[in-house]
């Protein structure tokens, strides 16, 4: 490919993008280029093109070269807050352009009356393909004058081969977690918009040991088990094969959110050997251990105490030989409409995580190379129970077989489909129910999420799962319906017989079987003293949340759905103190509109009834990527572009998450929040997008704009950030992983990743002091607030509102009512003095109110 020849938009003074004043452009976050401090007032095509966005303030626009490069041009810094003033567009969002054609005319004096600063960055927004290989600064260049020369990288330098009405492309995969469930969606997605057929190939050095999938099958997708760094050919034939090449080849080079840092290499393909396989890896015979005492990993916390009760997942009967193609086609179509219809009434009635897990099924269901599988086997004389169980049993054994842990807990869904559409196929009812008699602790090889939804939760009072994973759905189910569950306990659960005494500490990763005398007591004792103050809790939830002494404390909920909010206000909760606005931005392929952000919050507000609604600004990056979102790859995503930095560094998204916030009823009802604050030049940032979408809507009521402490650095500038604030809400999950500096989701140091941490205390100490001097209240809204044990801690050092879990709600406002502010403010200062989070914890054993 010839070199990319860029010429400058602007007359002007041509610099480094370290001469920008704003870390998002001077550190590279959105890519490199440079800028060109303009002499003129109109923003020209650096080259021919594509409008890929004009922002809705006109004052930056995004090009598309027909090489694929992508080009921003940012006129000023901070003319977002202008709000449209001083800008005209010539071009719109698909217009093709020429080199020089104006794109936008601007009042240069304006900007330099009320922008920060007029320098305009030119960025190459995706430099994982194309390099500079010269660029021109630190001279005056005119309109026109080549500025800088692209290159295609040498690793992104696919090339699209044609052969008759074929074309062949092939790439290496950057996906970190390789070709799962959600890029194989998004494929399957993208693929449906064209006419022609689309497969990817595996390559292997064996031809034989090649495998390929239909594109439009997300199933056949993951079952090719693709991983970071394997080389895959992407043929399309049809009409449109160019295109639809082009568009899945540029989405999955793209990373859709998942890209690998470059120095990441590919993962093992084997997941971590299940305790059962441990035992046969070394020959042992699987007998249950002598203590009684058998480990597993936890799906759902809680302790239950109960009998056995054995289920095994008995195969259903089925015979091969068809009464006729037509015949037998025609049922297995009647019996997917009945499963179908079945998964949308009951996902209308559920709640958010049942209801995603019925959405995948569905999706699952509406797979064409399942029905084009059992079609085929029809066809071929086979009934329609064995083509169906054939094309299932095919893809759930390829899924197995990529040795994905992640895949292999995906199949089990689609069993769990096997069942139901052969259940309807020989008329039974698609329920399972499982009866047992009241007290049983469910102990199975497996169970599907169908089974899970049908227990009866009145008889079954926990389970334990030989297989299956923490990040299965029933693993999801559980925690949803608040059962006590171990999965992955491994063989010897089958040696447990039906009625065996049980106690399940899933907190702890335990069953005990056959407990003695004064295990089963003391098991009892505790039971039946926490069940009492849970209903004691729930019963006085109405309560306002005071102390004993008096001081009131606003007991609030985190959410993330009108269905959280309908739980939180059953369990008492006076208002919302996290509302995570994720849950609309996440997988998906473009960013929600401002009438769909504000139709969720409007939900959300009338479920509250009133109480308030802290809204958290967008959260995202890092481990919540946005595959929409320009982010490049980064080597630490913790410490990289997220929170309100990707929305100061994306103006036009935040800018609409402000304007839906400010279009719910009643006005005052919420207010703004303001996530991985770490300087009071962020919080002004977003103080001047606020009070210009206001402007813009003609909103003049009031609204509290607050800050999140999630950055040693707030904690320690809390006086200063007070100052501007209205409100401190402390997320004690990063603001404990940033200040012990360990990764939150790396297991070899997760165990010590501990809020209670004296240093965590400190800064939580400092925070509410510095609100305290401008009389600006502090709360927690992280996992702190729904641990017993810190509130009393939390509240002696000043915190003067608790953002938990909705079903926590009850227990942390009983709580409070028995404590002193006094006996807190004692015991905080106590904790605060102790060398570790272990001793803090035994000293929060032993505080007594």
């Amino acid at each position: 490919m010839k070199p990319i020849i860029l010429t400058s938009p602007l007359q002007g003074w041509a610099s480094p993008l370290e001469a920008v004043p704003d870390p998002v452009f001077a550190e590279r976050m959105m890519g490199d280029g440079i800028a060109v401090d303009p002499t003129g007032d109109c923003l020209h095509a650096p080259c021919d093109a594509v409008v890929l966005s004009v922002h809705a303030s006109g004052h930056a626009i995004t090009l598309r070269t027909p090489e694929g490069a992508e080009i921003l041009m940012h006129i000023g810094l901070d003319t977002v807050a202008l709000g449209g003033r001083g800008f005209t567009p010539c071009v719109v969002e698909g217009a093709s352009v020429q080199r020089l054609d104006p794109l936008i005319r601007f009042d240069l004096d304006l900007l330099v009356c009320e922008a920060r600063a007029v320098i305009t960055p030119v960025i190459v927004t995706n430099p994982e393909r194309f390099t500079i290989v010269r660029r021109e600064t630190g001279k005056l260049v005119g309109t026109g004058e080549a500025m800088m020369t692209l290159e295609l990288r040498v690793d992104a330098a696919d090339v699209a081969v044609v052969e008759g009405d074929t074309v062949r492309r092939t790439i290496v995969v950057p996906l970190v977690h390789g070709i799962h469930a959600r890029p194989a969606a998004r494929i399957g997605e993208i693929a449906r918009k064209f006419v022609s057929d689309v497969t990817i190939t595996k390559d292997a050095p064996v031809a034989a040991d090649r495998r390929d999938g239909n594109v439009r099958s997300p199933v056949a997708l993951m079952a090719l088990g693709v991983k970071l760094g394997d080389e895959i050919t992407l043929a399309a034939t049809g009409p449109d094969a160019a295109d639809a090449l082009a568009a899945i080849g540029d989405l999955i080079l793209g990373g859709m959110g998942e890209k690998a840092a470059t120095n990441d290499s590919a993962p093992s393909s084997r997941p971590p050997a299940s305790t059962g396989e441990q035992k046969r890896a070394a020959g042992k015979v699987l007998t249950l251990p002598a203590n009684g005492r058998l480990p597993g990993v936890t799906a759902s916390p809680g302790i239950a105490i109960g009998q056995a009760g054995i289920f095994r997942l008995a195969e259903i009967a089925v015979t091969r030989d068809g009464a006729g193609a037509a015949t037998e086609r025609a049922a297995l179509d009647t019996a997917l409409a009945t499963v179908i219809t079945r998964l949308a009434t009951k996902s209308a009635t559920a709640t958010g995580a049942e209801r995603a897990i019925l959405s995948a099924h569905a999706a699952l269901l509406d797979d064409p190379t399942l029905t084009a599988a059992a079609h085929a086997a029809i066809a071929q004389g086979d009934s329609a129970a064995y083509a169906w169980r054939t094309a299932i049993r095919a893809q759930a054994d390829a899924l197995h077989a990529t040795g994905d842990a992640r895949l292999a807990e995906r199949a089990d869904d689609m069993l769990d489909l096997e069942r139901q559409v052969l259940r309807a196929l020989a008329g039974e009812d698609l329920d399972e129910r499982l009866s047992f008699p009241p007290g049983t602790i469910l102990l199975a090889d497996d169970l599907l999420p169908s089974h899970l939804l049908g227990l009866d939760t009145a008889s079954i009072v926990g389970f334990c799962v030989e297989r299956g994973g923490p990040t299965s759905h029933v693993a999801i189910l559980a925690s949803t319906m608040g059962l006590p569950a171990l999965v992955a306990v491994g063989p010897a659960l089958s040696e447990i017989a039906a009625g065996t005494p049980l106690i399940l500490d899933a907190g702890a990763g335990l069953l005990h079987v056959a407990p003695d005398a004064e295990t089963q007591a003391a098991a009892q004792t505790a039971f039946d003293a926490q069940t009492e103050r849970r209903r004691a809790a729930l019963a006085n939830a109405a309560r306002e949340c005071r102390t004993q002494d008096g001081v009131r404390i606003e007991a609030f909920a985190n959410l993330g759905s009108a269905d959280d909010a309908d739980a939180a206000v059953r369990n008492g909760a006076e208002g919302c103190g996290l509302l995570r606005t994720e849950f609309l931005f996440l997988e998906r392929d473009s960013a929600p509109s401002v009438e769909e952000q504000t139709a969720d919050y409007q939900r959300i507000a009338d479920t509250l009834d009133g109480r308030p609604l802290i809204v958290r600004l967008l959260d995202i990056g890092g481990d919540k990527p946005a595959p929409y979102l320009p982010i490049a790859a980064e080597e630490n995503p913790a410490l990289g572009l997220r929170g309100i930095r990707v929305g100061l560094a994306h103006p036009e998204m935040l800018d609409a998450q402000l304007r839906a916030i400010l279009a719910v009823r009643p006005a005052g009802q919420c207010r703004i929040m303001v996530p991985m604050i770490a300087s009071l030049a962020e919080l002004r940032a977003v103080r001047a997008a606020l009070d210009a979408a206001a402007a813009a809507t003609g909103h003049t009521d009031p609204v509290a704009l607050g800050i999140m402490i999630e950055t040693p650095a707030a904690a320690v500038t809390a006086d200063l950030l007070a100052s501007e604030a209205d409100f401190l809400s402390i997320g004690t999950n990063d603001l404990t992983q940033y200040a012990l500096a360990m990764d939150r989701g790396n297991p070899a140091v997760a165990s010590d990743l501990d809020g209670l941490h004296p240093a965590v205390l400190r800064l939580i100490a400092r925070t509410c002091e510095g609100g305290a001097v401008h009389g600006k209240w502090t709360g927690v809204c992280g996992g702190l607030a729904s641990d017993p044990l810190a509130v009393p801690i939390l509240i002696g050092l000043g915190v003067a509102e608790l953002s938990s879990a909705p079903a926590l709600v009850p227990e942390i406002k009983a709580l409070v009512a028995t404590l002193t502010i006094d006996a807190c403010r004692a015991h905080a200062a106590a904790a605060m003095n102790c060398i570790s989070a272990a001793d803090v914890r035994t000293l929060a054993r032993e505080f007594r109110p």
